[in-house]
């Protein structure tokens, strides 16, 4: 996996069912949008004539929750020959799922479980990924989840182990800053530390959200506005990285577009004036800078569309 070989996005929401006559109404002005693969996952319906709709306008990304790439189970191939098809049809700029187990014995849990951090994990993950990607013919993203225990068999942190398992497997790291915080408060470490951990050349794609503050502990809801305290990491993670795509998640209580618009808005604020600062030094360490960004319309038949359109400097 080479970093240069995803397109470097700008800035995008999430597409959620309460937006979808206002985008396919007035357009909105959005650098893309990502989507919850299984809601896609569908022989026919409106979804995915939404969905074609949005995409001969945007470049899209699919993100999925029922991978399960940690589970002890099989890989699903039904789902993972699905999830082809739908690629195929819709040609994301790229497929993303998170580091996580969501079931077992076939069934599924509906949640995103934390893994123990070792050593024989990272073997078993990495070589369900490599099979994955093999399936699917192209690269994919594992995002770092929320967590709240710790297992006794961990001998390794969090951002070593995910920094391991895409080295392994040979993929891509979706970083959300908003877990990485939440994570940092329930298990009382240092995010900055989590930050300068990661290695720049697999972080594709940053995600923001808001959380719910319960007193002891954080809890990942995606139903508040992004707190400061995450702005200010993600401002951290972007002198890091660089420019890399960012995505503003909303998932309940789910609020006017402007206001995810507003959000998309100030997270390029922040990438652009990191850019300017870096300028200004002569120094970066990814030399990514956004661009706009525009999507090729698909084929009429319902084919393959056509190639994601690669943007920006996408220097590694």
């Amino acid at each position: 996996m080479k970093r240069a070989d995803f397109p470097c996005l700008g800035c995008g929401v999430g597409l959620r069912t309460e937006h979808y006559d206002l985008v396919l109404q007035e357009k909105p002005a959005v650098d893309w949008f990502e989507v919850i693969t299984e809601n896609f996952m569908v022989a026919g319906g409106r979804p995915l004539q939404v969905l074609e709709s949005v995409r001969e306008r945007y470049p899209i990304v699919l993100h999925g929750v029922s991978l399960s790439i940690g589970s002890t189970d099989s890989l699903n191939r039904e789902y993972l020959a699905a999830l082809k098809k739908l690629a195929r049809r819709f040609e994301p700029a790229w497929v993303s799922d998170h580091l996580c187990w969501t079931g077992v014995d076939g069934r599924n849990l509906h949640d995103l479980l934390p893994l123990p951090y070792t050593s024989a994990v990272i073997r078993h993950v990495a070589d369900r990924v490599r099979q994955v990607q093999d399936t699917l013919e192209r690269p994919i993203l594992l995002e770092n989840v929320s967590t709240y225990m710790r297992f006794v068999e961990s001998r390794m942190s969090e951002w070593e182990f995910l920094a391991a398992v895409a080295q392994q497997a040979d993929c891509g790291i979706l970083l959300d800053i908003n877990n990485i915080f939440v994570n940092a408060f329930n298990h009382r470490f240092d995010p900055a530390r989590y930050i300068s951990s990661i290695p720049i050349e697999r972080v594709v794609q940053f995600h923001l959200a808001g959380h719910s503050d319960h007193g002891a502990y954080l809890l990942d809801t995606h139903d508040h506005p992004i707190r400061p305290e995450v702005w200010s990491l993600y401002e951290l993670a972007v002198r890091r990285f660089g420019a890399v795509s960012t995505l503003i998640e909303w998932d309940d209580n789910i609020p006017e577009f402007a206001v995810l618009q507003t959000a998309a808005k100030e997270a390029r604020r922040i990438c652009d004036s990191s850019a300017a600062n870096e300028r200004e030094s002569g120094t970066t360490d990814s030399g990514r800078t956004f661009a706009k960004t525009s999507a090729p319309a698909l084929q009429s038949d319902h084919g393959a569309g056509g190639r994601c359109v690669r943007a920006g400097n996408r220097g590694s």
